[in-house]
């Protein structure tokens, strides 16, 4: 299974759009966002990818009752975390990242997944792989990344946009 990931968009809508074209030239099955979409005005957008998504809130996200009502056919919001199996594999995400190193050391997840810091974080403890793929808004660090999660590999590929 092919799962995009993107992070901190922070309605960098030329981001947005970059990522969800490359999402669905690759046909990814699903994306997960790992919070601070910040408005529904994105949604115009997201609005354009191919696949479900699961999102979380992130610290600076308002207008949380319409990000809501908007996304609600494209995707679910989930607080403070989603947690799901998907081709056998264990997937928990969150935007900040609480507890990362607990959750990786229980070894009950195969991916760990959060946004927050716009810092990249890939690693594995023993069979939990931790992403965070950086930013997509670029804002911050003036880069924007996106990430393609291959369940089959076992392995996350970050893309610069």
């Amino acid at each position: 299974m092919l799962v995009g990931i993107m992070t901190d968009t922070h309605e960098n809508m030329e981001n947005i759009r970059k990522a969800v074209d490359f999402f669905n030239k690759k046909g990814v099955e699903l994306v997960l966002h790992c919070g601070d979409i910040i408005s529904p005005i994105t949604f115009k957008e997201f609005d354009r990818l191919n696949c479900r998504m699961e999102l979380v809130f992130g610290n600076n996200d308002g207008e949380r009752v319409f990000l809501v009502q908007r996304f609600r056919e494209k995707g679910t919001f989930h607080v403070p975390g989603w947690e799901s199996k998907l081709d056998n594999k264990k997937f928990i995400m969150m935007h900040e990242p609480v507890g990362v190193e607990a959750l990786a050391e229980s070894q009950k997840y195969n991916y760990i997944i959060y946004g927050h810091t716009h810092l990249q974080d890939i690693r594995k403890i023993g069979k939990s792989l931790i992403i965070n793929i950086g930013e997509t808004g670029g804002w911050l660090n003036e880069i924007s990344t996106i990430g393609i999660l291959d369940t089959v590999k076992d392995e996350v590929k970050v893309i610069t946009l």
